[in-house]
C-alpha cells in the first residue's frame, strides 16, 4: 500500500463515510466527477481502511497513491500470526480523525477485501462477523 505498483493488502476492512464535499480540492472535485460519471455513484467524501502489511509497522496511517481521501490504518504487520483467526478492536471515530484530521459523518459503507493483483501474487484471507458497538464508542 502506498505506491501504486503495491496498492495490495492480504486483508482489509474498507468504510466509507459520508462528509463535507465543499472540503474537497479542485482535483477530488474532479475525481468524483469521473467516478460519477462512470458509475452512476457518489463517490464516498472519506474511505477509511484497516489493513495488513507487511512493510509497515502497526499504526501507520497511509495515504492510498491515488486518493487523498482514500487512508489506510496498518493493524497488523509481517508474518508471525499468518494462518492465526485473530481479533481487532477499533475506536473508527479515533482512528478516522487520527487519518483524516476531522471528526467522521455517517458511515455509508463497509466492505471486506483481500487483493493481490498489483503486486501479482497470491493472496487468502478468512474474515469472521464484524460488529459495530455504538454502546461501547459512548462510553
Amino acid at each position: 500500500m502506498g505506491a501504486r505498483e503495491s496498492d495490495d493488502a492480504p486483508a482489509r476492512v474498507v468504510l466509507a463515510f459520508d462528509g463535507d464535499r465543499s472540503r474537497f480540492t479542485a482535483r477530488e472535485w474532479a475525481m468524483a466527477e469521473l467516478a460519477r460519471t462512470l458509475t452512476g455513484e457518489e463517490m464516498p467524501y472519506a474511505t477509511l481502511m484497516y489493513v495488513w502489511c507487511n512493510q509497515r509497522p502497526v499504526g501507520t496511517v497511509i495515504v492510498h497513491p491515488r486518493s487523498s481521501r482514500v487512508r489506510a490504518i496498518v493493524v497488523e504487520s509481517g508474518r508471525s500470526r499468518l494462518g492465526q483467526w485473530t481479533l481487532y478492536q477499533r475506536d473508527v471515530k479515533a482512528d478516522f480523525e487520527l487519518a483524516f484530521g476531522e471528526a467522521p459523518a455517517r458511515l455509508t459503507g463497509v466492505a471486506l477485501m483481500t487483493d493481490s493483483d498489483n503486486t501479482r501474487t497470491k493472496a487468502q484471507a478468512w474474515y469472521g462477523p464484524l460488529r459495530f458497538d455504538v454502546a461501547a464508542a459512548a462510553r
